[in-house]
């Protein structure tokens, strides 16, 4: 079994959810970027979503953006990225490791080349966030070949053959989009359809369902669980904190490692 499915199969023989935070790589510099994963993981979290940093993110709003732009401008390459990810997975060798990035930073280097560093670095899972499940082909065999699990976003206008197809596909995971638009701390509003979808990306057998986009408070985790998903994970609301703290670490790894016991606590039933 992969990281993913031994988590989640342990959560549910302990009737708990799961919390999983996401952090731009190399935000704002590789040191500090490390002690923020050091944080997160001995706080709580159950797995990791590591972002990529790149020029042109899609699906993120103001904040995520900018810590993009920290890390790119600081001068840290995917070449650092993966060093960073080695250093994590050394340092937790039971951790589920998923990357979220856009489809240009796997395609330069070629698919071959990048997934062979992923397994190298020790990654698990990975979401392309211009990759419409349409273009599933495009990736998903040589991710399969490297034994790279590849997640797709289930959207909140999703149709039924959108959710079969998504839940065919998806491995380690499904990334349930809260709404419509980008990634915000601040819009926590939620589609009014999540339960239905739920529903039937259960009905279709999918991945464990963690819902994204806009969760920000220890009771929005709940509600997440209490749709039926198997856990939330939580972006904007981590990285505002980072950006806050820009000129204290301490400050910031104090405020953050209070956040995700928050977080984490609202998945225990």
């Amino acid at each position: 079994m992969s990281r993913f499915d031994t988590l989640f199969a342990k959560l549910k023989a302990k009737n708990e959810g799961a919390f999983m935070p996401f952090v731009t790589l190399c935000d704002p510099d590789f040191d500090r970027s490390l002690e923020i994963i050091d944080t997160l993981v001995e706080n709580g979290a159950d797995a990791l979503e590591l972002g990529f940093p790149f020029s042109d993110p899609l699906l993120d709003g103001p904040v995520i953006q900018a810590a993009n732009k920290r890390a790119l401008d600081g001068g840290f390459s995917t070449d650092a990225c993966f060093e960073l990810i080695t250093k994590v997975r050394a340092k937790y060798p039971e951790m589920p490791i998923g990357l979220l990035l856009c489809a240009n930073l796997v395609f330069v280097p070629t698919q071959e080349v990048f997934f062979k560093r992923c397994v190298e670095a020790g990654v698990d899972a990975m979401l392309i966030a211009d990759l419409p499940v349409l273009a599933a082909e495009e990736f998903v065999p040589t991710a399969k070949k490297h034994g790279i699990q590849s997640v797709f976003i289930c959207p909140p206008n999703a149709d039924e053959e959108t959710v079969k197809r998504v839940a065919e596909l998806t491995e380690g995971y499904t990334y349930l989009v809260s709404r419509a638009g980008v990634t915000s701390a601040e819009n926590q509003s939620h589609a009014a359809n999540l339960d239905n979808l739920v529903e039937a990306l259960k009905r279709s057998n999918s991945a464990p369902i963690l819902q994204g986009f806009g969760i920000a408070k220890p009771e929005q985790v709940k509600e997440a669980l209490a749709l039926g998903c198997d856990g939330a994970i939580s972006g904007s609301a981590i990285v505002k904190i980072i950006e806050r703290n820009l000129d204290n670490q301490a400050n910031l790894l104090k405020e953050l490692g209070e956040f995700v016991r928050r977080m984490k606590a609202a998945t225990r039933a």
